[in-house]
C-alpha cells in the first residue's frame, strides 16, 4: 500500500483516537461554548496506517504523546521543521523489525571490503541515474562521459568520480540559472532542492529503520555531527529523482527564492514518484524499501548487490 505524506503548514492541533489522526483547529478546540456535534464538523481524521511521512512546519501545532507513540509503532517518519520553514529534524521509531539487534550486530560487525564495494555500488548507481536524467531534461548535452565514468568506478570510489560527474551534472542541468552552482546555501532554486531531499531523506531513513538497519551508521559517510550517515548514502542515486521535480517547478514557477504552499505541495509527491526497481514499477516509498532489504541482506552476507532504481 502507498503511504502517505502529510503536510501541516497551519496552527492545528493533532490527537489520537480509534487508531486514527484527528485534526482540528486550536480556535475550535479552545471554544468550550461550541456543542461536540459542531466540533465534530471541524474535524478531519486519516488512518494511522496510511501515513509514511508527516511534516510539522508551524510553530503553533500541537501533536499529542499518543499520537506521536501510534505513528511510530506504525513506522512513520515525522518531519520537523525550523524558523525559515525549512526541515531540521526528524523523528524516528527505535523498534520497528522483529530481529533488529541481530541486523544491527551484522551493519556494525561489517567488513571493511564489503562497505567499499557497497560504495562502489552506490557511486556507479548515481552517476548513471545522473547520467540518464540529464539526457532526459537536456537532450542536447552529451552524457557518454559520465555514462563511462560510471562504469568506471572501483572500490570505494577511489578516483573520486563522484565528485567530477556532480560537477560536469550541475554545469549543465539548470541552463535557465545563469551560473548555478549547487550549494546548501545558493540562490534559487537550491532551497528547493534542500526541501525535496529532506523529503528524500526522511523517507530512506524510515525505510532503513523498517529494514532492522541503523541508520545512524554509515557506508561511506561518517561526520560524527550526522545521525543519518546511512540514509545519506542510500540516497543518493534517488537524488536525480528529487532534481526531475525541481527542474520542472523551475519551467513552472520561474527563479523564486521563497518557498510557496504550491511549490512545497509539488515537492511532498516526492515519495509516490513512479520508478523502476528490479525490472517493475513502485512508488518511491515502496522502491526504497526494497532498497534497504537488499543492503540488510549484503550485511547479513546473503547478497552481493544493492537493488538501486533505474532511470527507464
Amino acid at each position: 500500500m502507498i503511504k502517505r505524506t502529510l503536510y501541516f503548514g497551519n496552527p492545528a492541533y493533532l490527537s489520537l483516537s480509534n487508531a486514527q489522526l484527528v485534526l482540528r483547529l486550536p480556535e475550535v478546540v479552545k471554544n468550550d461554548t461550541l456543542p461536540s456535534v459542531v466540533k465534530k464538523q471541524f474535524e478531519r481524521t486519516i488512518p494511522i496506517e496510511d501515513i509514511g511521512v508527516i511534516i510539522l512546519d508551524n510553530k503553533q501545532i500541537t501533536i499529542t504523546q499518543g499520537l506521536l507513540e501510534k505513528l511510530m509503532e506504525n513506522n512513520c517518519a515525522v518531519i520537523i521543521c525550523d524558523s525559515t520553514r525549512m526541515p531540521a529534524g526528524l523523528l524516528l521509531p527505535l523498534d520497528v523489525h522483529s530481529v533488529q539487534s541481530e541486523r544491527f550486530r551484522a551493519q556494525v560487525d561489517s567488513s571493511k571490503p564489503l562497505r567499499k564495494q557497497l560504495w562502489q555500488q552506490t557511486v556507479a548507481a548515481k552517476i548513471a541515474n545522473q547520467a540518464a536524467m540529464l539526457h532526459r531534461v537536456e537532450p542536447a548535452v552529451e552524457v557518454s562521459n559520465m555514462a563511462a565514468w560510471a562504469r568506471a568506478v572501483r572500490s570505494d570510489d577511489a578516483m573520486n568520480l563522484e565528485a567530477r560527474a556532480a560537477a560536469y551534472y550541475w554545469r549543465n542541468f539548470f541552463p535557465e540559472c545563469e551560473g548555478f552552482v549547487r550549494h546548501r546555501e545558493g540562490d534559487a532554486p537550491n532551497q528547493l532542492l534542500n526541501y525535496g531531499y529532506a523529503i528524500l531523506r526522511g523517507v530512506i531513513a524510515r525505510a532503513l529503520v523498517g529494514s532492522g538497519l541503523l541508520p545512524t551508521l554509515g557506508i561511506h559517510h561518517r561526520n560524527k555531527f550526522n545521525a543519518y550517515c546511512l540514509a545519506d548514502d542510500i540516497m543518493e542515486p534517488y537524488r536525480p529523482f528529487v532534481d526531475e521535480v525541481v527542474k520542472h517547478m523551475v519551467k513552472k514557477y520561474g527563479l523564486l527564492n521563497d518557498l510557496t504552499t504550491e511549490m512545497k505541495r509539488d515537492l511532498l509527491a516526492i515519495p509516490t514518484l513512479d520508478v523502476k526497481i528490479e525490472h517493475k514499477r513502485s512508488p518511491l516509498m515502496v522502491a526504497a524499501s526494497i532498497t534497504t532489504s537488499s543492503l540488510a541482506r549484503c550485511y547479513a552476507g546473503e547478497s552481493k548487490l544493492i537493488s538501486y532504481p533505474e532511470l527507464a
